[in-house]
């Protein structure tokens, strides 16, 4: 398993035609495949490319909806 630090994880952003990676909870999850992930955004509120853990406790979904995504790798704590 890959382990990315958070400037790595920005260049998985899904523009360009990058693959779109999030991280939660020190997980990194590929939601390239998503069509909620289009361009590597999610409803105009959250942005592949980061850490999505203090975001998604305001999210109107359960937090580990990540957690659907294939598991690619791991964030490493800077």
């Amino acid at each position: 398993m890959k382990i990315f630090s958070r400037v790595e994880l920005k260049e998985f952003n899904g523009r360009g035609g990058k693959p779109a990676y999030a991280a939660y909870k020190g997980k990194v999850y590929d939601v390239s495949e998503s069509y909620l992930w289009e361009d590597g955004e999610h409803q105009g509120e959250h942005f592949a490319g980061k850490d999505l853990t203090n975001e998604l406790e305001d999210a109107p979904h359960e937090a580990d909806v990540l957690e659907r995504f294939p598991l690619i790798g791991e964030l490493k704590e800077e």
